[in-house]
């Protein structure tokens, strides 16, 4: 079959762009702090922009950004300092205890089932002791030996940790080149229509972060006070922490969780702590995933809640962490590409043959 010149500039495209996915899939390993940092670019140049637009020194204006960014970064993770400035202490204390208690609890209801199981309360107290008191020495072999293997946690978060300004910065200076760079590579007689498309990509995108924010702002607050009216001490940075985490699907929920259970285990008596975090979070998690996330982030990009799932999980399985940090901004470049072929091939002859 031979292909007409329209007919073969579009399978050149679309193999092109298969290309670029088999490259994206193989390096998703490594791509993570060059995806936070364009993500971040993307969306704080606009401030910069403005800085500059005031006869403020490009250098001093992403300089001011990057270190605000950073700082609001930090403000955040130091959120988790007074709860474990806190917990870690009672844990030392209570953990032997909890165990004698979940002993003598559970022993004799799984010895009415036949299952005799008895709890070492000594050998638990001894390994929570060494794990909460060591020393440095042995904390820094675990981290050189972690360190030593390829791809472990430690080195990808301290890789992370360390590039993610870096490319943050030298993507905001040049951002303004980048652009028109990328536009110079594009036919003249295509620039108008690319031209809008990525006017109309960069409305939809900032719509998904301003949808993103207030989801945010919603859940920091729900969680805040929700588990400040159950009569946690730690209810203010437990939940502020739970709610801006949201940003990182599934593992910033988990955190938040995390740490209040813990912190619930510690405060109350029996099951109490326990019965409200899992009432909060789950409710919390309904909120959250069939009704902030659905109208105020799918909604707000044209992407129904169903298409929302569905991207969150397609990306992240075939990308990791990665493509669940790009799904719903990938989905929402997709949804406009879909609305400009959709509205080319009604147009088109084909559709009226």
């Amino acid at each position: 079959m031979t292909l007409n010149p329209a007919q073969r500039q579009t399978l050149s495209w679309l193999l092109i762009a298969a290309a670029a996915l088999a490259v994206l899939w193989a390096l998703s390993p490594v791509l993570m702090p060059f995806v936070l940092g364009a993500s971040l670019a993307y969306a704080l140049h606009p401030a910069v922009e403005r800085l500059a637009g005031r006869r403020v020194p490009r250098v001093l204006a992403v300089s001011l950004v990057v270190v605000a960014t950073v700082v609001a970064v930090l403000a955040v993770l130091l959120l988790v300092v007074p709860i474990l400035a806190k917990e870690v202490p009672l844990l030392k204390a209570q953990i032997p205890l909890l165990a004698d208690r979940l002993n003598r609890g559970l022993s004799p209801w799984l010895a009415q089932h036949g299952i005799h199981v008895a709890l070492d309360v000594a050998g638990i107290k001894a390994m929570v002791l060494d794990a909460l008191d060591g020393n440095f020495e042995e904390w820094m072999r675990t981290l050189l030996s972690s360190a030593r293997i390829g791809g472990s946690i430690v080195l990808a978060m301290l890789g992370t940790a360390l590039l993610v300004p870096a490319v943050l910065f030298y993507l905001l200076m040049d951002w303004p080149r980048l652009i028109a760079r990328t536009l110079s590579l594009v036919p003249p007689r295509h620039r108008p229509q690319v031209d809008s498309f990525l006017q109309e990509c960069d409305g939809v995108l900032g719509q998904y972060l301003r949808g993103q924010a207030l989801v945010m702002l919603i859940l920091a607050a729900y969680y805040a006070i929700a588990l400040g009216l159950a009569g946690f001490e730690l209810a203010l940075p437990v939940g502020v922490f739970t709610g801006l985490a949201i940003f990182i699907p599934y593992l910033g929920f988990g955190l938040g969780m995390v740490m209040a259970l813990v912190a619930g285990v510690l405060q109350f008596s029996g099951w109490y702590g326990v019965i409200v975090v899992a009432a909060v979070y789950g409710v919390g998690q309904i909120i959250e995933s069939f009704i902030l996330t659905p109208r105020l982030v799918g909604e707000r990009i044209g992407l129904p809640p169903l298409a929302v799932i569905f991207a969150l999980l397609a990306f992240g399985h075939l990308f990791g962490f990665v493509g669940v940090l790009v799904a719903l901004p990938l989905a929402a470049v997709g949804l406009v590409a879909g609305r400009r072929i959709t509205a080319a091939y009604l147009s088109s002859a084909l559709y009226r043959e």
